[in-house]
């Protein structure tokens, strides 16, 4: 019978550690999940307001292009010729690296 309680006392001390992990875990996953939430709700507020910025900053180029089409069709073709001029010295580097290593 001494047995018994020993066993039986530990199956005590067991099922009050289960029960305080379990515990422990549901607060952990409701902390993690409104910090999720309030996370998400940060990064919807931020996209919505990028969304804003970008609807502005495309309105104002369209009247600009509007007001001002040949200046911008020239500053389009500047644009355009400084890219193409990097893109062709980072190949031209690229194929002079390439022969030598």
């Amino acid at each position: 019978m001494n047995d018994l309680h020993p066993l039986d006392s530990t199956r005590k001390l067991a099922s009050d550690a289960l029960e305080r992990a379990s515990s422990s875990m549901k607060d952990l996953r409701t902390g993690v999940q409104g910090a999720a939430s309030r996370s998400l709700g940060a990064v919807s507020d931020r996209a919505s307001a990028a969304q804003r910025y970008v609807g502005e900053y495309a309105s104002v180029g369209t009247r600009y292009v509007a007001d001002h089409p040949m200046k911008s069709a020239l500053i389009a073709a500047a644009v355009g010729a400084v890219v193409a001029g990097v893109i062709l010295a980072m190949r031209h580097r690229r194929d002079i690296q390439d022969r030598y290593f």
